[in-house]
């Protein structure tokens, strides 16, 4: 069983926001492989489907992003998914907008929803897709930065990446993680 979660914060709110990349993939995803996110368990919302012939789930936790790690660790020991088969998708201010990058493992940077996984699942090992986000515009508060919407003139090129994101879930469920 394969865990995909994608981070954001719910509500129309946060929608088109920054910190919303998660969400906005994992609907993406959804919808190219006909998985319906609808029922609500685990503090947020989920659906389950297969994707490359494997068992997964697809979580939006609707804990707001600083406290994902609830709901990511409740759905994990229901579905009794290991850290090597939960693949969290979320947004990343060090990487240039527009592109992903793709690890097996590691920090949660300076990411407050990834520090809750981390600390919930009590590992670091397991595998990211990150979406770029940054820089941080100058003279930009981070917080203020990361909840504000994408303007409509980088919609495009920031969007454009959840295909990629969608790409790297597939590969990193087939094996290919590098």
């Amino acid at each position: 069983m394969w865990l995909i979660v994608g981070l954001g914060n719910p509500g129309t709110k946060y929608y088109k926001t920054w910190h919303n990349m998660g969400f906005l993939a994992i609907d993406l995803l959804a919808e190219k492989t006909g998985i319906t996110i609808g029922k609500s368990k685990f503090e947020g919302e989920y659906g389950k489907g297969k994707i490359e012939g494997e068992d997964v789930v697809l979580l939006k936790p609707f804990t707001y992003m600083n406290l994902s790690g609830i709901s990511v660790s409740q759905a994990a020991r229901f579905f009794k998914a290991e850290p090597s088969h939960i693949i969290v998708i979320y947004d990343d201010i060090d990487i240039a907008r527009g592109k992903i990058r793709v690890r097996t493992k590691g920090s949660a940077g300076t990411h407050n929803g990834m520090k809750s996984i981390i600390e919930q699942l009590g590992t670091t090992e397991f595998p990211r897709v990150r979406i770029g986000t940054g820089p941080v515009p100058e003279h930009w508060d981070l917080v203020d930065y990361v909840l504000s919407n994408v303007p409509e003139d980088q919609r495009v090129e920031v969007f454009e990446s959840f295909e990629a994101a969608v790409e790297a879930v597939k590969d990193i469920i087939k094996g290919k993680y590098e």
